[in-house]
Order: C-alpha cells, then structure tokens, then sequence
C-alpha cells in the first residue's frame, strides 16, 4: 500500500487505501484525482497505446495532465485473457474500484460491481454514468447533453441562444461526488465491514446545479429568464466598460451603494432621492446601469480597482483563463504549483481547492508515462 509520507512529514488521510481505476476522459479521473491527492494509491488501467486522453488537441489538451497526477499507470489489454485476469486479481487487493465506461460495458468483461462483490464483498465500487437509474440510463452523455437536457445551457445564454458552460463543470463535479460517496462508502465499512456501489450521474448533477432556478419557479410559477435577461434582485452586479478595459461591479445592499458613490465621488448619485433604497435603484436599473456606464468610462481599471479594493466593494477584471498562471494569488497561496509532466517536462498544476488543517493535499508523484508502473504493480500478483 502507499505509505510514502508528505514532503511535511505528514500523512494523508486516505494511505493505506487501493483504488483501481477505468476510466477516461473527466468524469472518472477527477473522482481518482481526490482520491489520490488525500492520499489513496491510485492505479489507472490504460489501454494498449495510453489513455486517449494523452493525444487529444484543442479544448481537450490538457485532460490528462489536469487530472492524472499522483497516479500510477498499468498497460493491461481487458480484451485479452490475461489481461483480464490481471485486471480482477488486481481488484483483488483493492479497496474501491472507479469506472466510467458506457452502460453494460463493465458487466459484459464480469468487472460489474454485482459479478465482483460476490467475491470482494468489503470492495467499494463507484460507477460514474451519464443518468443514475431510469428510464433514461443506457443513454450515452457527454457534459454538453446534460446540460442542454437539464437547463443549464438554456440559463447561461441569451434567450433563443442555449450557451454551454466554459468549462466540463458536470463531469468535473460528477467526478467530486463520486468521490463523496467513496468517502461515506469507506467511512460505512467501518462500521459494517462490507463495501457498497456508489453511482453518480451527470444528468443528476446538472439538474441538481440548475436546482435553485427550479426551486424559484415552484414558488413563483414563472419560469426563470436566462441570466443575460434575468431580473435581478440587485441594483448594481454587472460588467462595465472603461476606459481601458472591463470590470465587474457589485454594490448589492443600501450600504455599498452609498460606498460606491463615494469611491466614484458622485455625491449626486447619493443625493437622488430616487436612488435611496435597493427596491427603488431596481426599478429603474436598465436606466440606472447606462448612467453609472456614461460615468465609468473615464475611469481606468487600475486605478478603480484599487479603490474598490480598498472600500472593500467586490469587483473583478474581466481574466482569461491563460491568465491564471501568472495569478499572484495562485501562485502565492501555493494553489498553483509545478509538476513534472509524463514527458518529463514541467509544467504547473491546479490542486484542489481546500486545505486540511491548513494544508493543501500536493503533488506526491510526477504524472505517469504510460505503463510506467505495469512491472512493478503485477508484480505483486506474481505476474
């Protein structure tokens, strides 16, 4: 088992625990990337060739090394014998199992949680799948489906223009609750001695992200608006256009508007009468919005930015996400950190966006070449 400590000297909170992964893509790796960052010995099985992941190009390029690392890769072909034989003995001396193939995939190689529990009933095993169980659950999903299926594309762009998300939200959160449910899994055989199937669907996480937009038409009977022409409950909270770039600007209480025309020293604005409370400056926004742009305008990003910091009033520049690897932030709260990369360049990585008693979980092991610890993990079966 892993038993390597931190570079603080420090252990993890999951050492000791095995997990043998099939998977590809996002959804199953983000679930095995947490749980090898917390500690646990990941095992990825990769095809013959690598994971598909490593050659893919355009929006794709960077999924392997964004969810790979601290893994162990292991080259078995599961359409051959001994591959297959492999792969369950290696279940074998497993504590939990991740797979995010298609529907019946798994159980048609006997590698279904069903097939496997007979012999391993303490394994845990999670399947990540487009739609938990349904009427809906042999259909193949991908990121994109579940959100047009579940609204959130409909929520993101202009009215008649569904928009997806910029980023793989559902199979990245998919992925975070797969884990979840490895953790509580884990955490019940403690008590009970015996492992569990968790499954995760991405429809269900996209419906679940989408669910406070639901929650207002139950309780107003008016379907929401798409964002770029929701009625906002806020006065300020938009992007404005200055004079030498963009901001974002929010003043969401009677208190900030106040701070807000003291930042921008327009003591008029103060002084309107029709101005005074949120509920007024709502009622009149579209109005409100185009005079606050006519006075930023011949403000500078910098320079508003600071005072807003300053005031204490939330604020964004308008960032790429290219951006984000010269982020001072980032870089200094240790959130972004270097990493050596499958062929032996470096090149920085995300970690997961929490700490454990005031420590981030971090890079143990380089990203793996493919098959890189085949011998050594087979070893172990006498292989």
């Amino acid at each position: 088992m892993n038993d390597t400590p931190t570079s603080t000297g420090r252990r993890l909170p999951l050492e000791g625990i095995r997990v043998i992964e099939f998977s590809h893509m996002v959804m199953g790796p983000t679930c095995g990337l947490i749980l090898a960052d917390l500690g646990a010995e990941v095992i990825k099985i990769e095809p013959p060739g690598g994971d598909k992941t490593r050659r893919m190009s355009g929006v794709g390029l960077g999924f392997f090394r964004s969810f790979n690392r601290n893994k162990k890769s292991v080259v078995l072909d599961l359409q051959s014998p001994e591959g297959l034989a492999s792969a369950k003995a290696l279940i074998g001396q497993a504590d939990v199992v991740i797979e995010n193939f298609r529907p019946g995939l798994m159980a048609k190689m006997g590698l279904d949680h069903a097939t496997l529990a007979r012999d391993h009933p303490a394994l845990v095993y999670v399947s990540l799948k487009g739609f938990l169980p349904g009427p809906y659950e042999n259909r193949l999903a991908l990121d994109e489906v579940v959100q047009m299926m579940a609204g959130l594309s409909y929520m993101t762009g202009p009215e008649g223009r569904p928009t997806r998300a910029g980023a793989s939200v559902n199979d990245i959160m998919g992925g975070m609750f797969g884990a979840i449910g490895v953790l509580a899994a884990l955490w019940e055989r403690q008590r009970t001695g015996r492992g569990q199937e968790v499954q995760s669907g991405l429809f269900e996480n996209c419906s679940f992200l989408v669910g406070t937009h639901l929650q207002q038409y139950l309780m107003s009977g008016e379907a929401p608006k798409p964002m770029p022409s929701r009625s906002s409950p806020w006065s300020v909270y938009d992007v404005f256009t200055l004079a030498d770039g963009q901001l974002f600007i929010a003043a969401v209480s009677d208190k900030s508007w106040r701070v807000l025309c003291e930042v921008l020293e327009r003591p008029d604005l103060l002084a309107d009468p029709a101005l005074a409370t949120n509920d007024q400056r709502v009622a009149i926004r579209p109005r409100l919005l185009a005079r606050l742009g006519e006075i930023l305008q011949g403000h500078h990003v910098a320079e508003l930015s600071a005072r807003l910091e300053a005031a204490g009033l939330p604020y964004a520049p308008i960032a790429r996400p290219d951006q984000l690897a010269t982020d001072a932030h980032l870089l200094q709260s240790g959130a972004l950190v270097p990493i050596e990369a499958e062929d032996g360049s470096t090149t920085q990585t995300m970690l997961l966006p929490f700490t454990l008693d005031g420590r981030r979980p971090g890079v143990q092991r380089p990203l793996p070449r493919v098959g890189e610890h085949t011998g050594e993990v087979l070893a172990r079966l006498g292989a």
